[in-house]
């Protein structure tokens, strides 16, 4: 445990002294009182807002977090950042600010936190990119901190969620579901507050932030609605009053093995390919190396044991009954399969957190054993080939098979493809290929959850691939592959596909194709021209300016040399 000389390094350079007097009269029309001035100033970056399920009680959550840290000594400062909705902006072009928004939130944060002096930080987030936006923060300020996941959502009726919703508009558009069937399950689906109910990307994110140390024990498994997850505020609050005194900051925290275990439970879970992106860009900002290959490295040992949604059977709230994430990595740690030695915000280290953690009761099937996995090695598989010169990320649980190939079908842009799909133009057999979706190129490299959802709606699952340099939602699923770097906007030879062209995909290989000869690529790429772009002002422009490729978290700043790589 580091200690630090000056718990208030921070907030004394903006309120101790006859020359901050104007600062204090400021803040004493907040709340301050004199004895304020003395503690320990906690941020709070709330992520509320009345615009999502997923965020809809976050409010009442930071609140929880301020009583922790005035109980515990210091002294809160309740801010708000943004948030938007990939479940409702899916499929439209409001999709594009979905990425950027988790550059907007760590750059907010960071502004309010410096601008501010906070000696320490919690941050509360509860949708897809809140989650990785407050995390990057949390690392490039460096200063003590927490992070506490809002919470999974319960089920809708008849265990349906927000994927049900997507997947009813595909059986709907091939004749398999009534119009009063569909508003039924639109109804029915959503019962309340929370994140999304299976193991899609918030869960995913909330569940790797946890096995990297930066969340209390158990924050990543709770519903969305009750005392465990406001207890788990008012703890966290605690907490990082702590960690100011003791000096323990993100970086003692995010260490190369502790990206590691979280890359360990990610597969375990089976969870999102937006991990990959959000793991890569945490890691940038926390002067970590971690790269695509790591991913493949540690796959090959680290086999998928639960059965979740959207591949598997059960929902997050079923597994926070059996007892969460924390029997799972204690099973790993137990395996070798997790370092142990990794610190947390605790103050203590992995081993230390799970020591008293009691195992599954037997008889529960939602996670399997280590000597009976449901799939031996990961499902995030990284691709290469002359169609993914720098990486592509798929999602392979083994249900697709592992290998696909077939005669392109090429769209630009996901409307024109999902339109095509739902008209029944996409017939098995088909690769489907969106291109024009990149980080840059999108611009914001949208998730094509309303495309593979038409898919899988239409009974084509098992019958077609779909490529893309765009994402995915944790909610995808099926024979898909995305993240095909570089993107079509730059050159990459997505962008050179023609109808009709084949495409292979190995898994086993870990290999993409097109089957072409190299001539006639260099002919193709010598006649490219770069799309129009899609927005020349704004915020979707500064993001297209300044974006990465997805193959290195497609961090909207230029790469620097890594900082250092424990």
């Amino acid at each position: 445990m580091k200690h630090s000389i000056d718990p208030r390094r921070h907030s004394r350079l903006l309120v101790d002294g006859d020359t901050q007097a104007p600062a204090r009269a400021m803040l004493r029309a907040v709340g301050f009182r004199d004895q304020d001035f003395e503690r320990p100033q906690i941020g709070v970056a709330s992520t509320w807002a009345n615009l999502t399920p997923c965020n809809m009680h976050i409010g009442d959550l930071a609140r929880e977090a301020c009583a922790g840290i005035d109980a515990g000594g210091g002294k809160s400062v309740l801010f708000n950042t943004i948030t938007v909705s990939d479940g409702i902006s899916m499929g439209t072009a409001g999709m594009r600010y979905s990425l950027v928004s988790r550059e907007i939130i760590a750059d907010s944060i960071e502004a309010v936190a410096g601008a501010a002096g906070f000696d320490g930080l919690v941050g509360i987030g509860g949708c897809d990119k809140n989650i990785p936006g407050c995390a990057m923060a949390m690392a490039r300020l460096n200063r003590p901190a927490v992070f506490v996941y809002g919470g999974t959502i319960r089920p809708g009726v008849q265990r349906r969620d927000i994927i049900s919703v997507f997947e009813a508009v595909g059986a709907h558009a091939a004749g398999k579901l009534s119009d009063a069937g569909l508003l039924e399950i639109e109804r029915t689906a959503i019962p309340g507050p929370g994140s999304c109910a299976g193991m899609y990307t918030a869960n995913t994110m909330a569940s790797a932030i946890e096995a990297l140390g930066l969340s209390l024990p158990g924050s990543s498994a709770q519903e969305a609605v009750g005392e465990d997850k406001r207890s788990d505020c008012r703890r966290a609050g605690e907490a990082v009053v702590r960690l100011v005194r003791e000096g323990l900051k993100p970086r003692d925290i995010l260490t190369r093995r502790a990206f590691e275990n979280a890359i360990t439970v990610v597969i375990a879970l089976g969870g999102s390919t937006n991990a990959v992106l959000h793991l890569l860009a945490i890691a940038h900002e926390a002067g970590v190396r971690l790269e695509l290959d790591d991913f493949t490295r540690i796959g090959r040992r680290v086999p998928v044991l639960a059965d979740l949604k959207p591949s598997g059977r059960y929902l997050m709230s079923e597994l926070v009954a059996i007892g969460g994430i924390q029997p799972l990595m204690k099973m790993l740690m137990g395996a070798g399969l997790l370092h142990p030695e990794c610190l947390t915000v605790t103050g203590h280290t992995l081993r230390e957190n799970l020591e008293k953690v009691p195992m599954y009761m037997s008889g529960q099937e939602i996670v399997r054993p280590l000597s009976d996995p449901l799939k031996k090695d990961s499902h995030l598989v990284v691709l290469y080939g002359n169609l993914a010169p720098e990486g592509a990320v798929a999602k392979i649980t083994g249900k697709e098979g592992e290998r696909f190939e077939g005669a392109a079908r090429v769209f630009e842009g996901e409307e024109r493809a999902t339109r095509a799909i739902l008209a029944g133009r996409v017939r098995a057999g088909d690769v489907v290929v969106i291109r024009q979706e990149g980080p840059r190129g999108g611009p914001g490299m949208r998730e094509m959850l309303s495309p593979t959802s038409a898919i899988m709606g239409r009974g084509l699952g098992g019958q077609v691939a779909l490529t893309t340099d765009g994402r995915f939602s944790g909610g995808s699923h099926g024979f898909v592959v995305g993240h095909i770097s570089p993107e079509a906007a730059v050159g990459g030879p997505i962008g050179l596909l023609r109808n009709g062209d084949r495409i292979s995909v190995d898994a086993a290989g870990r290999e993409i194709r097109v089957h072409l000869p190299a001539a006639e690529l260099r002919r193709r790429r010598a006649a490219w021209r770069p799309a129009k772009p899609y927005t020349l002002t704004g915020v979707l422009a500064k993001y297209a300016h300044l974006v990465g490729s997805a193959s290195r978290g497609a961090v909207a700043e230029p790469i620097q040399p890594r900082r250092r790589n424990s």
